[in-house]
């Protein structure tokens, strides 16, 4: 079994509620995490500092991550963001780093103004397509990712299965990003112009 599948074995693990397999996650990537810092041009003395915070953001997100899909990847987007994060707080200029996966779940600190702008409107295009979501697939994103609950506690409070809720979640997520990168889905109001990716997205069935 190489890095990657038992990184995302214990991640999946974890989702269920395995707490020994989340400690084992997050110590073996301890040293992941500290190399990429290092590959990105961060100090020695500061990369203690970023594996702090790529922690931190995996357990926040941890309910994002898609166990189908390779786990390095996903980790290596965190640890890049933090690691800018932290040169542009010291003031150093970060390395440029080719990385086509792109992280949705936290946003760079100290965006420009026009940003801001940009940043609110997809806030409300996200709102409004989960809002579109199977009542499942919305209760998931809503609570795991979200509110950042556990599966044990979304489980208790909606009445689904954890395997059900994870079922939903990923499908919510594939729904989302399908619906969310493709321009012609949202018009200039902001309502769906093609409900296509929506229309597709119902037709997943809610386990």
């Amino acid at each position: 079994m190489t890095l990657d599948d038992r990184l995302s074995a214990a991640m999946a693990a974890a989702q269920d509620g395995d707490t020994q397999a989340y400690r084992d996650l997050l110590r073996d990537c301890l040293p992941v995490i500290a190399g990429m810092a290092r590959a990105q041009g961060v100090s020695v003395e500061a990369v203690d500092d970023v594996v702090q915070e790529t922690l931190l953001t995996i357990h926040k997100a941890r309910a994002t991550y898609d166990p189908a899909r390779p786990f390095l990847p996903w980790l290596r987007a965190i640890t890049q963001r933090r690691a800018i994060d932290r040169l542009r707080h010291s003031g150093r200029r970060p390395q440029e780093v080719h990385d086509p996966i792109a992280y949705e779940a936290h946003a760079d600190a100290g965006p420009a103004p026009g940003q801001r702008i940009e940043a609110r409107e997809r806030e409300r295009s996200l709102a409004r397509a989960v809002a579109a979501l199977p009542d499942g697939q919305r209760q998931a994103v809503e609570h795991l990712a979200l509110r950042e609950r556990s599966l044990d506690e979304t489980a208790h409070l909606t009445g689904r299965s954890k395997g059900a809720l994870k079922v939903n979640l990923h499908r919510a997520l594939k729904a989302l990003r399908k619906t969310l990168s493709n321009d012609k889905t949202l018009s200039d109001d902001g309502t769906l112009a093609d409900d296509g990716a929506v229309s597709k997205g119902k037709g997943n069935r809610d386990v």
